[in-house]
């Protein structure tokens, strides 16, 4: 194959009842001495944008003095923070930007005192202030992640992905007259177009793998409770006979890799189907009651979208406003929401902290499957920007101001990583959101309340 120079399409799939399975890169997409293969080396920068709700520890006077989050040193000779050491093997990947404000998320008028948690979720990727509506006139902003999708995801079998961990669930107003919608997503294709986000692994699944065929076919599959993987097994013959040993290899780890999210997932929905008392009766078939187990498929299907150019962009929501789950594993047995009411008191402050660093730690399974996937010249972690971060800073007086925040990944080059990047006061989280979005080819002159770039 590699001396008469064919190749394997970026764009090929394997297909069965219900099924499109796109491909990891293999050598056979990019034949050496041929001018495709120095264009697959430096394939497209993926972006993830991951959000977490009710700020940090570290926003607060007494966090920001101990620091919590930000480090205390600046540049790359830097120690990371308590809430940050869990991302110690991932420091020349991290770029920690600190002291930066989310204006737009703030009150404009008396009658929006008070509303903070249901306009934060709205402004963080997009930094437009929501406009207050219970009906469905809501308006806010184009979002970061579906402005990417525009540009860099219309050659993809899908633009954009949404997840997410909790969400409100329900239509019209929620407290405080504002629409529902603006807790339950972070990505907005449009001022007036909020896009819903998935929590059912299940149909997350379903959305990488069942997509390009009808719903009648894929209910037809399901009906006879078999892998996926049994339903494209001539697709898999075809292409091994024209393989190279090593691309073999890849293409046998990666079909192993979504068979066993597959069997993860009817685990579950088996055990939830069992009659067994549920810790979330409510919830979906395929949400599992650990929450550490729905972020990590959530993470698993975003490394599986990215190895196959399913999409290159993803938007994660791991936890929504005012949510009193509990986190055993944490340490912390206050629920989220009042622990970060922390009234000022020192030793609620430092337990805050304390679940602050369990939710970043849940950050390395997913950066290390991207390191470990090649890509291209590198990994998806070269070839990958990621943000996570809140728009609430202290959560006990909900303001929105020194938000905790960092990326990760190199983003093919634009990222040096290892670095802590520490902003005047005042200065506007919008400013990172251009950007990032200069970073990713896309050139707007301003985005939201921006007053221009910062130097990471």
């Amino acid at each position: 194959m590699y001396l008469t120079k064919k190749h394997l399409s970026r764009r090929e799939v394997m297909r069965g009842l219900g099924v499109t399975m796109a491909l990891p890169f293999l050598d056979a997409m990019a034949p050496a001495a041929t001018p495709l293969h120095q264009t697959a080396a430096t394939p497209k920068t993926r972006l993830a944008c991951i959000e977490m709700v009710h700020g940090a520890a570290g926003s607060t006077g007494e966090g920001s003095e101990k620091h919590y989050w930000s480090p205390a040193e600046t540049g790359s000779n830097f120690k990371l923070s308590q809430s940050l050491e869990p991302l110690a093997q991932f420091q020349d990947y991290l770029t920690i930007i600190s002291d930066t404000d989310l204006h737009p998320a703030t009150a404009w008028s008396p009658g929006e005192e008070g509303a903070d948690h249901f306009r934060s979720s709205a402004v963080y990727l997009t930094a437009a202030h929501p406009k207050m509506t219970e009906g469905s006139d809501y308006y806010a902003g184009a979002s970061i992640d579906q402005i990417y999708a525009q540009k860099c995801g219309q050659d993809t079998p899908l633009p954009s992905i949404q997840l997410c961990i909790e969400y409100v669930d329900a239509s019209g107003a929620c407290d405080y007259h504002y629409a529902c919608v603006y807790a339950d997503t972070i990505s907005w294709a449009s001022p007036t177009q909020p896009l819903p986000m998935i929590i059912d692994p299940r149909m997350a699944f379903e959305n990488l793998f069942g997509d390009g065929t009808t719903p009648k076919e894929r209910q037809a599959r399901q009906k006879v409770n078999r892998s996926i993987l049994d339903w494209i097994g001539r697709d898999v013959s075809r292409l091994q006979k024209d393989l190279g040993p090593s691309d073999r290899r890849r293409l046998g780890e990666y079909l192993e890799d979504v068979r066993e999210l597959e069997r993860r997932i009817e685990r579950i929905e088996k055990y939830n189907s069992s009659g067994e008392a549920r810790a979330l009766p409510s919830a979906p078939l395929g949400v599992p009651d650990s929450y550490e187990e729905h972020v990590r498929l959530m993470f698993d299907m975003q490394v599986l979208a990215f190895m196959t150019e399913t999409t290159r962009v993803s938007a994660f929501k791991m936890s929504r406003d005012v949510s009193t789950r509990v986190f055993p594993e944490s340490g912390v047995k206050v629920p989220f929401h009042p622990c970060s009411h922390h009234q000022e008191n020192p030793a609620k402050i430092a337990e805050f902290a304390k679940l602050n660093r369990y939710h970043v730690g849940l950050l390395p399974y997913f950066l290390e499957k991207l390191k470990n996937t090649p890509d291209g010249d590198g990994s998806l972690l070269d070839h990958s920007m990621i943000l996570y971060g809140s728009p609430m800073g202290d959560g006990n007086v909900h303001n929105h101001k020194r938000l905790p925040m960092f990326l990760a990944g190199h983003a093919n080059g634009a990222l040096k990583g290892n670095s802590h990047v520490r902003c005047a006061d005042s200065t506007p989280m919008a400013n990172i959101l251009l950007t990032m979005l200069h970073k990713l080819g896309v050139p707007v002159e301003a985005f939201g309340d921006s007053t221009g770039e910062v130097a990471i």
